[in-house]
């Protein structure tokens, strides 16, 4: 349970200290006082926004500290499963700067507002007078139903199947087009394969044909080349070519080097270059009938290399793309013509994945229509004793298409007078009756709810006399097993406080600063004749509040 908060510098509080106790706390104090600022300074404690509007004028920033008690035994496992201080006593602090800066802690190890939000938001259950208005909303009653249903359990084991069925049908719609689409790709894709499988293409065939189309364009060039330099290696009838003379040269160093022997190496070395010239020569004038004129080959080459132009602009800039191309559109083709073996088999997975999931549909259709029997009796029975004993409650279901929530279309209907047709809740309650009809909900799902701390901001909104005395009842009952904190207007449910806090506004140096005090008995005596006569407090107001407290004592 939240024991103790500390603000500092939220709007207008500039400094309190606040005490709870277990049970039923009220807070009272006139509009506009600071009530909200509390409850904004709960919310910033458990990890919610927080403006740096929050922050008091003037300050450099607000600083919020909350203690808990007896922390319930989930949030503990959660916390120290994130590597925190496993402790009975939490306790949770932030600063929020004028500039927007947040910093968190629990207990005193840093932490981020988002850490705070899931491992702490189970502490308290902030109850508004917007969850009222919100029960008009059809689609928050399904999520009634479940919390007090507990079939988390039955949800999970739909909704994986609803997933898978889900996957099965986007496949099976992306596999099952339109026929005639579905045959004008199958020609078009028949025709780039036969189109690139007909042009036999193998890789690095183009730069290959490149350089002997230059070869065969240049063969009248090459063959007077290499006639001109066999000419001048082997030699004619007028004059010695290179050979003869590499050949004379390496006759006469070696006659020199019979008289020094040092000339031998470069002897030797003539003699190479003779036999590598004549060897040269001979290879050269052997080649000469390769670049003889072969038109008929040039053509087919040209021609080849006009093909493979042509499909790069088709299927890629290289032929290792064309053939890559090629191997695509053959693997799509025969998936499309192998599909409809597969279509059928995902079609029979897919009315098996129904059939499954309509089960499980309705196993947790089940849970809440049980659910609703039994929640409606508890807040029927908790209605009559709210002073509406006219109210009944009735369930608008009916079963539809699966969706990720399961097949459930859930509305409640309501009639409060006898003898009327139940109609939805927005044209039926009235703003007190929809405060009750929200407080017998929370209060029938008190029991499933693990949350220690639970806040009421003004449950009593509409609601004066004998049923506002009512409501503070339901919440002292409720507070036997929850603490209850209720901000109120309404003496009637003040009486019945375990703890009473008075938030003041007082205004010092065109200042304001909002201050909250703990009541002894007579403190309560006069803000209970407070909130029976307004400013002009009297004897016999005070007189009323006085019996008002005895009475609650006595309960």
């Amino acid at each position: 349970m939240l024991s103790s908060l500390q603000i500092e510098n939220v709007a207008v509080i500039q400094k309190a200290n606040v005490h709870f106790e277990k049970g039923l706390n009220v807070l009272t104090g006139e509009t506009g006082a600071g009530k909200s600022i509390l409850i904004d300074s709960i919310n910033a404690i458990l990890g919610n926004r927080a403006s740096k509007d929050l922050v008091r004028t003037g300050a450099a920033k607000a600083v919020i500290r909350a203690a808990f008690e007896d922390v319930p035994p989930a949030v503990l496992d959660s916390l120290e499963k994130a590597g925190y201080e496993r402790s009975e006593a939490l306790l949770l602090s932030r600063e929020i700067t004028a500039e927007g800066k947040s910093t968190c802690r629990i207990n005193g190890m840093p932490a981020t507002a988002a850490v705070l939000r899931e491992l702490c938001g189970g502490l308290i259950n902030i109850n508004g007078q917007h969850d009222s208005v919100g029960l008009l909303n059809p689609a928050r009653h399904e999520g009634i139903l479940d919390a007090y249903a507990q079939n988390g359990a039955e949800y999970q084991a739909y909704y994986a199947i609803y997933r898978e069925l889900v996957g099965v049908k986007k496949t099976l719609d992306a596999m099952i087009t339109d026929e005639g689409e579905k045959q004008r790709r199958i020609d078009l894709l028949s025709y780039q394969v036969q189109e690139i499988d007909d042009a036999a293409l193998t890789a690095g065939e183009e730069q290959t044909l490149e350089s002997r189309r230059k070869v065969l364009a240049n063969a009248s060039t090459i063959r007077d080349r290499i006639a001109q330099c066999y000419a001048l290696l082997s030699g004619g009838d007028e004059a010695p070519g290179a050979v003869d003379l590499l050949g004379e040269a390496s006759n006469a160093v070696d006659a020199a080097a019979q008289l020094d022997g040092e000339l031998s190496a470069g002897a030797g070395q003539l003699l190479d270059l003779y036999y590598t010239a004549k060897d040269v020569a001979a290879d050269l004038i052997g080649r000469l009938d390769a670049y003889d004129t072969n038109d008929a080959e040039l053509d087919e080459i040209e021609q080849r290399i006009d093909l493979i132009y042509k499909l790069r602009r088709k299927y890629g800039d290289t032929v290792e793309d064309i053939l890559a191309f090629g191997e695509r559109a053959r693997q799509e083709l025969e998936m499309i013509q192998s599909s409809q073996e597969r279509v059928e088999h995902l079609q029979k997975e897919q009315r098996r994945l129904y059939t499954l999931a309509r089960e499980k549909a309705e196993l947790l259709t089940q849970t809440r229509l049980k659910a609703f029997e039994e929640l409606n009796k508890r807040i029927s029975d908790t209605l009559d004793f709210l002073n509406m004993p006219g109210v009944r409650m009735t369930l608008r279901h009916t079963r539809g298409p699966l969706a990720s929530h399961g097949q459930d279309s859930i509305e409640f209907y309501i009639s409060t007078n006898p003898g009327e047709a139940p109609k939805p809740l927005a044209k039926i309650a009235s703003g007190g009756e929809l405060s009750r009809i929200t407080l017998a909900i929370k209060n029938a799902m008190a029991d499933k709810d693990a949350v220690p701390t639970v806040i009421y901001d003004e449950i009593d909104s509409g609601v004066s006399g004998k049923a506002a005395s009512r409501i503070g009842e339901v919440l002292r009952q409720s507070a036997e097993g929850h603490q209850i904190l209720c901000i109120t207007h309404t003496a009637q449910i003040a009486a019945l406080a375990d703890c009473h806090l008075l938030i003041q506004k007082n205004i010092t140096n065109e200042r304001t600063y909002t201050e909250i005090h703990p009541l002894d008995e007579n403190g309560r005596v006069e803000a209970l004749a407070r909130l029976i006569s307004g400013d002009h407090v009297t004897e016999l107001s005070l007189a009323n509040a006085r019996e008002m407290l005895g009475w609650s004592a006595g309960k």
